[in-house]
């Protein structure tokens, strides 16, 4: 429904539109567990080989256990409670515990370096955390105790910290082994503290939870440098959940039935959070939980499994296709999958007719998507554009500096508001995170055709979007201020085949102080997850970067011209 030819789209209203369940986390999980109680949901294959599953009901008790305990621990209506682990059982049943509890999740990435843990920790106050002892190389426990030296003295649950003034409570997933606790505790420990809280007190307190009460605290990075925390309501996250399971059309007359889901991207992550855990429960399917990503493993679990919707970005598919058993493998369980993935013709197992819905924008900030075609839209529908406005939003292409509604085919910024825009940043006041008429301001530019279809034209700020994650390059460059020999630096992106873009930085030396690409990426790799360290360093001369009036250095241009090099690299 146009307004005129102003570009303004308003999709149907959200009473409107079918198929939407429970709108908070607990109710979600009730209404799932009632519907499929003992069929299968997840399924974890441990470091040792044993293959552990849990049906529904036993997602529910498991996720009750963590709310009692927390319960226990003394957290109330809203209160924080963080998770740092990778993909596994105790991450469903964590999240869905805290939200029974009345609390509100806290998703904490992995791929953090101790210093942006501690900026995570102290920006959220949370006051439990759960999390796992160790991923791959590193080693939480450890990290925790030299950002927090009391956590190693205090006894558990009575942590005291002036660094972290709201924290009381860690649980850890794996052995403590000899080192001293101290503050931390086992996760058995963690969950016998639940033992004298009765299931109608958690009954009490997910009753008391409305879906406009705060669900979910995801972090992303910003243009401001450091990750911004945004807070999303239990009902965005719910509504696009229930969505995912109508866009796949996973019980739908194109679909196969509920989907065995396969995933290795992070649950701190809104996009996997709502596809491949929201999606999967909301048709009843199950979700095989990868914990970290290797493409023979990841093959290998995929056959053994059965996996019918493999869930991955385009550098992890590049990845399993290069990897000398996918000709081999038997991936003929895969249905929803991309047809118009390019595959080698070697790979003669996968037969199916299925379309990946194309079309589509959003962000955390949205909760994922804000426009979107279903699966299987023609191609002529669909192509060139983003997607068709949801239910219950309204998007506008605005002038970025005035705010301006423009007109359809003008160029501009994608402003959008509706029910699943986040409640906004934490420490941030609304009136500095939306504008005058509540619209979240995406820093995205495109227009709205003469159909009222978005088509997004790029990024107007110069966030990097790297294999599925937002990298600032303000924070990169914060970090290089302090690295010896450089006089100048400005990180951008630069398009990537698989990745949809990679981290470049061009860098200026100081005269006569020899720098290589190797000091500079060394420089970084202990300061930022490895995703935020660029892929190449670029040496430029200071007077090739542009500056704007006011000394600073225009993205756009440093953007033009990492490219420009790395083409020519190529060429040459």
């Amino acid at each position: 429904m146009a307004d005129d030819d102003l570009a303004i789209e308003h999709g149907i209203p959200l009473a409107e539109e079918p198929g939407l369940g429970a709108l908070t986390l607990g109710g979600f999980l009730r209404e799932v567990t009632q519907r499929h109680g003992p069929s299968e949901a997840l399924v974890f294959h441990h470091p040792d080989g044993r293959r552990e599953s849990w049906s529904y009901d036993e997602v529910w008790a498991r996720a009750e256990a963590v709310a009692r305990a927390l319960i226990a621990c003394g957290t109330g209506k809203d209160s924080r409670v963080g998770v740092l682990m990778t993909n596994r059982l105790e991450w469903v049943a964590s999240a869905f515990g805290i939200a029974l509890a009345g609390g509100t999740v806290v998703g904490l990435s992995t791929f953090s370096t101790p210093g942006e843990l501690d900026h995570l920790l102290k920006a959220s106050g949370v006051s439990v955390l759960l999390f796992e002892r160790r991923v791959l190389t590193k080693d939480f426990a450890a990290t925790l105790r030299d950002l927090e030296p009391a956590i190693a003295s205090a006894a558990p649950g009575e942590l005291r910290s002036a660094a972290y003034p709201f924290l009381r409570t860690l649980a850890a997933i794996g052995e403590l082994g000899g080192d001293a606790p101290g503050a931390i505790e086992s996760w058995e420990a963690f969950l016998a503290r639940g033992d004298t809280v009765s299931p109608e007190r958690v009954e009490a307190r997910a009753a008391s939870v409305k879906p406009a009460d705060p669900a979910l605290l995801f972090f992303s990075s910003g243009s401001t440098g450091k990750p911004k925390g945004i807070l999303n309501a239990h009902r965005g996250v719910n509504i696009q959940s229930w969505r995912w399971a109508k866009t796949y059309d996973f019980a739908g007359p194109t679909g196969n039935g509920p989907p065995r889901t396969w995933s290795a991207n992070g649950l701190f992550w809104s996009g996997n959070f709502s596809v491949a855990l929201g999606g999967t429960f909301a048709s009843g399917g199950a979700l095989i939980l990868a914990p970290t990503f290797a493409a023979g493993e990841a093959l290998r679990l995929m056959e053994d499994e059965r996996v019918s919707f493999p869930y991955c970005w385009p550098h992890q598919w590049a990845a399993l296709m290069a990897d000398p058993h996918w000709a081999a493998a038997d991936l003929s369980s895969f249905y929803y999958f991309d047809k118009e993935l390019n595959l080698p013709q070697q790979q003669r197992s996968i037969t199916n007719v299925w379309a990946e819905p194309r079309a589509s924008y959003g962000s955390t900030e949205t909760f994922t998507v804000s426009t979107i075609y279903p699966v299987n839209t023609p191609r002529e529908v669909w192509e060139g554009t983003s997607g068709e406005v949801l239910p219950g939003n309204t998007l506008r292409i605005v002038d970025p500096e005035t705010g301006r509604t423009l007109k359809r085919g003008e160029t501009g910024e994608i402003a959008v508001k509706g029910p699943t825009l986040m409640l906004g940043y934490i420490g941030i006041p609304s009136d500095e995170s939306l504008d005058p008429q509540g619209f979240y301001r995406a820093g995205d530019g495109g227009f709205l055709d003469a159909k009222g279809r978005l088509v997004f034209q790029g990024r107007i700020n110069d966030i990097v979007k790297t294999g599925g994650a937002n990298v600032s390059p303000v924070e990169i460059d914060w970090a290089l201020a302090s690295c010896p020999g450089i006089k100048v630096c400005k990180t951008t992106g630069v398009p990537h085949p698989t990745l949809g873009e990679i981290v470049v930085t061009l860098v200026a030396p100081e005269p006569g102080h020899p720098l290589s690409e190797a000091d500079v990426i060394g420089f970084l790799k202990p300061k930022l997850a490895s995703y935020k360290v660029p892929r190449k360093v670029l040496f430029v001369e200071a007077g090739d970067l542009a500056l704007t009036d006011t000394a600073k250095i225009k993205p756009a241009e440093a953007r033009k011209l990492a490219q420009r090099i790395m083409e020519e690299m190529v060429g040459g």
